[in-house]
């Protein structure tokens, strides 16, 4: 039987049981185990599958690259072993071209590749909705977050607001999550976020949307996506802010547009209206104050 045909049917058993180790899979592990779907494979974001895309895709490709590397390794050592009965050194080769245009040409397409697909899925990301349905500023200080939900006035008069404070674990190290600042947003409507920051560097991550941005002071930075899923999700700031990074913690709740809408009125029968001014900062925002205030509610 000639080399290749022999090939083919040695691989021919290795294919069947790829695929049906892929058949059997849930959409967990589909996914890479990343956070962001149900069990059915439901994503949180319009942005969620992309990204678990580029991730699984990619492992897939360094898996066979480090397969096809430990076994010629091993072919290596096994086919280049010293014989019983021989001794010095085997015959030394110097050049070995078609060995050394294979590993230049192939990791060359592989950093071309990986570079192609991950810029693609970036612009897709930071593509900014020009129109969102929603429009939100999320401000981060230490160690906490504010929240404005913008109206359609552009000098911000209709706008509403919520301040949080960061969290305070008891004895056991637990966080009353009721207690945390939360960000309510409206499912299957587009969010644009501008994010801003009072002081110091922060990054607004929100764990199951499987993306996160940085917070500068000065500059703001913009987030664009769609919900896709009503439920409540865990966010933090993923930059080293500080001596209380570890407490600048956030929800996320997706809700119908309903119960949106009825949030909002609730922030400003609280009187929670206008744009938020400047004059909450990090020195105002101690652990255990238990609530914001001013420089000047401080100074009394």
């Amino acid at each position: 039987m000639p080399p290749k045909r022999r090939l083919r049917w040695a691989l021919l058993p290795l294919g069947i049981a790829a695929a049906a180790v892929l058949a059997g899979c849930t959409p967990t592990e589909l996914h890479g185990f990343l956070p962001g779907f149900t069990e059915d494979g439901q994503p949180a974001t319009n942005h969620t599958d992309m990204v678990a895309g580029l991730w699984v895709n990619s492992w897939i490709v360094l898996l066979v690259v480090g397969i096809v590397t430990w076994g010629l390794m091993g072919w290596a050592a096994i086919v280049y072993r010293r014989r019983r009965g021989q001794s010095g050194l085997p015959v030394q080769l110097r050049y070995n071209m078609p060995i050394e245009i294979f590993y230049t040409i192939v990791p060359l397409i592989l950093v071309v590749g990986f570079f192609a697909f991950t810029a693609r899925d970036q612009a897709t990301l930071e593509t900014q909705t020009e129109n969102p349905d929603v429009s939100i500023v999320a401000i981060g200080k230490q160690w906490a977050w504010d929240f404005q939900y913008n109206g359609e006035k552009a000098d911000g008069a209709d706008a509403v607001w919520s301040m949080g404070v960061q969290a305070e674990p008891d004895a056991q190290g637990n966080v009353d999550q009721a207690k945390l600042p939360t960000l309510y947003l409206p499912v299957d409507k587009s969010v644009k976020i501008t994010l801003q920051s009072r002081d110091v560097i922060h990054s607004f991550w929100i764990v199951d949307f499987l993306y996160k941005k940085d917070m500068y002071i000065g500059r703001d930075n913009y987030w664009s996506f769609t919900p896709t899923r009503e439920g409540t999700y865990e966010g933090k700031c993923a930059e080293l802010c500080g001596e209380y990074h570890s407490a600048m913690l956030f929800n996320v709740k997706v809700v119908s547009e309903g119960e949106y809408e009825q949030y909002l009125a609730s922030l400003r029968d609280k009187g929670q209206t206008g744009s938020i001014t400047d004059e909450y900062d990090r020195l105002t925002n101690l652990p255990g104050t238990g609530e914001t205030t001013t420089d000047e509610e401080k100074n009394d």
